[in-house]
């Protein structure tokens, strides 16, 4: 089960990443000025919507690279992928915090980083650091 400080442990990793107020003053994580992950409680409106299946507990929203990223993530595990109306044609997921893993959050934060990331900076941190020569 992930929590918000493993949020926090895993963005301070990224390079240039910086955590900024977004709306309502809830926590946003951006890379250069370019949301990649942030907290996305439900509205009344989004639980009208998902009814029953309305989560309970914290929710992440995550950019992802593309429409296709998102439908295999929706796909692959709706325990703890979804979706709501107003994220439609918009490639992001919304992620039960507490269903979700370190490690896959992990994976799924670096994702979203690097699709946010400029291309050198993303380029550079996929780099192995190799010792200089003597």
């Amino acid at each position: 089960m992930a929590t918000w400080e493993d949020v926090r442990r895993i963005a301070a990793t990224l390079p240039e990443t910086s955590e900024h107020e977004s709306y309502g003053g809830l926590p946003a994580w951006r890379v250069r000025n370019k949301a990649f992950v942030w907290e996305r409680p439900l509205r009344e409106a989004d639980r009208g919507v998902l009814g029953d299946d309305a989560p309970d507990g914290p929710i992440l929203g995550a950019r992802v690279p593309d429409l296709g990223a998102k439908e295999a993530l929706l796909a692959d595990d709706p325990s703890v992928y979804f979706t709501i109306p107003h994220f439609d044609g918009y490639p992001a997921v919304l992620v039960r915090l507490a269903r979700i893993g370190r490690a896959e959050l992990t994976e799924l934060m670096v994702e979203a980083w690097y699709d946010r990331a400029p291309k050198r900076l993303a380029a550079a941190y996929r780099m192995p650091v190799t010792p200089s020569p003597e």
